[in-house]
């Protein structure tokens, strides 16, 4: 339901929203989206009890997240108080995770838990090397950033599968039809 291709969680997660230039589509309404999306980001194995007033707290933090890789990826300054607002997030705990009898790994907590570890995502991103491969996709309607990995640092799309091929496929029926 999802999508993970942005080579980060915390932009994962800023990319909940669509379209943020044009008409905006926001994917986290209610507490039960919000949890959908932290079990499907393996943050937690099961939907954790959300109510509105975590929803509101994560849709601030991944307003922080987005405007402060914007800003990472323009090379201006921060703003002082999403940084803050991370930081804040950051210093909460993390999932609780654990080795089960069969070999797997279980990972409980709250909201606030899976919030922590976007957050301290977010804040390795922008305070680490990977910080200047930060892009936005190329594709006219999609705001997506995403980290590009690729050897030449030339990737143009959040994603080849949806946005790259929307793109060329575009780029392709306006030279026929010239």
């Amino acid at each position: 339901m999802y999508t993970f291709v942005s080579g980060n969680l915390a932009l994962d997660f800023a990319g909940t929203v669509h379209a943020r230039r044009t008409e905006s589509r926001e994917r986290l309404l209610t507490p039960a989206d919000l949890a959908h999306w932290l079990v499907e980001a393996e943050l937690l194995d099961a939907d954790p009890d959300g109510d509105e007033t975590a929803l509101r707290r994560a849709i601030a933090l991944r307003e922080a997240i987005y405007r402060l890789a914007t800003a990472a990826r323009l090379e201006r300054p921060f703003d002082p108080d999403d940084r803050a607002l991370l930081n804040e997030f950051a210093s909460g705990a993390p999932p609780m995770v654990a080795l089960t009898a069969d070999a797997t790994v279980r990972r409980t907590g709250p909201v606030d838990a899976a919030l922590a570890a976007i957050a301290r995502a977010g804040i390795e991103l922008l305070g680490g090397p990977d910080r200047a491969r930060l892009k936005e996709c190329e594709h006219t309607e999609c705001t997506r950033l995403y980290v590009d990995t690729s050897r030449a640092g030339a990737r143009r799309w959040c994603d080849m599968t949806r946005c790259g091929n929307r793109m060329k496929s575009a780029a392709f029926r306006a030279r026929r039809a010239r």
